[in-house]
């Protein structure tokens, strides 16, 4: 299981500096385009571009574990819910699986909940190291009054979020009102203090990819430390052509500023294979520094069970049923 064992060492989470920002450059929004026909192109290949096998599928699938924000948004949340949902965040694979497949420590990037959660999954996650991430302004339509979403930021980061998902607001993209989504995502992220910010612009509702890629940018400018895809709750969630136009918008804002901004995709990822083709397309476009959970996140919670089946069936070769793979 070498593999395996190098691939959880390789590559450890350095610090990075966080990205400060710049000034509102709307010369580059402007320049900013995205041709749709080549890029849904590009994006039907991805699937059959990378196969990967045995040991090495393995070990992509433990990568991906430890990138999940693993998530409950429910109205219908209890603490009891949140308490397994964080333990099954310090041990999101069964021991036994792990001793078979030669690793140990494997844990999720995050978890995710909403405000009033947070105090819950702060205490149960006390000595993991694991951050809890909070949705905030409004989640998930934003419409909210404007002081009270950056009052929930405040108040959540108080309460020990040390990642903050906001949701922007989609009329300023609609309408190209630039400069109001730039103020906007800047208050957010100085309400966020030392919290690290996940811009999530809810693409499925933005109009088009060029609109996306705008967006992108600007929140990147304004201060966002990821770029994320979709609250979840919207009919369109990630797509590999939205994920496509948001990475090379943080590569061409790397390349700009030399400054690191993360991405998650969220929303309808729930299978393994889905999993190493966004990894895989992470690779392509901006290499293996992007494959840390530090710069990439899954926004999911039943990608975890089809995971553990897969690699349940690695170890053993059969499949074992859903259920013995409780999620919380």
């Amino acid at each position: 299981m070498s593999t395996l064992t190098q691939t959880k060492t390789q590559l450890p989470q350095v610090h990075l500096p966080r990205n400060p920002g710049m000034a509102l450059d709307l010369d580059w929004v402007a320049r900013v385009q995205a041709n749709t026909s080549a890029i849904e192109r590009r994006a039907a290949t991805l699937p059959g571009r990378r196969s990967v096998k045995k040991d090495y599928q393995a070990a992509w699938l433990l990568k991906a574990v430890t990138c999940i924000d693993l998530t409950t948004l429910s109205g219908d949340d209890t603490e009891g819910r949140v308490r397994r949902l964080c333990a099954k965040a310090r041990q999101p694979i069964r021991a036994d699986m792990q001793k078979a497949l030669g690793v140990s420590g494997i844990q999720t990037g995050a978890i995710c909940v909403y405000h009033d959660m947070i105090e819950t999954a702060v205490d149960a996650l006390r000595g993991s190291g694991i951050p809890v991430a909070a949705v905030s302004t409004g989640f998930p339509a934003g419409l909210s009054p404007f002081h009270l979403r950056v009052a929930e930021i405040e108040e959540s980061v108080k309460a020990g979020a040390r990642e903050i998902d906001i949701v922007i607001s989609r009329r300023h993209v609609l309408t190209q009102n630039w400069q109001a989504l730039y103020d906007e995502m800047k208050a957010f992220r100085t309400a966020c203090g030392d919290a690290h910010v996940k811009a999530i612009l809810a693409t499925g509702e933005l109009g088009s990819l060029r609109n996306v890629a705008r967006a992108s940018l600007i929140c990147m400018m304004a201060g966002a430390d990821f770029i994320k895809t979709s609250t979840g709750k919207e009919s369109v969630n990630a797509t590999l052509p939205v994920s496509l136009v948001m990475i090379r918008a943080i590569r061409d804002y790397f390349d700009a500023t030399g400054y690191h901004v993360g991405y998650k995709p969220a929303g309808g990822i729930s299978k393994a294979k889905d999993a190493i083709t966004y990894l895989a397309l992470m690779k392509d476009e901006l290499g293996n520094r992007w494959l840390q959970p530090n710069l990439f996140r899954f926004g999911a919670s039943s990608l975890l069970n089809d995971i553990e089946r897969q690699l349940e069936h690695h170890i053993t070769g059969a499949y074992s049923a859903s259920y013995r793979h409780p999620m919380g």
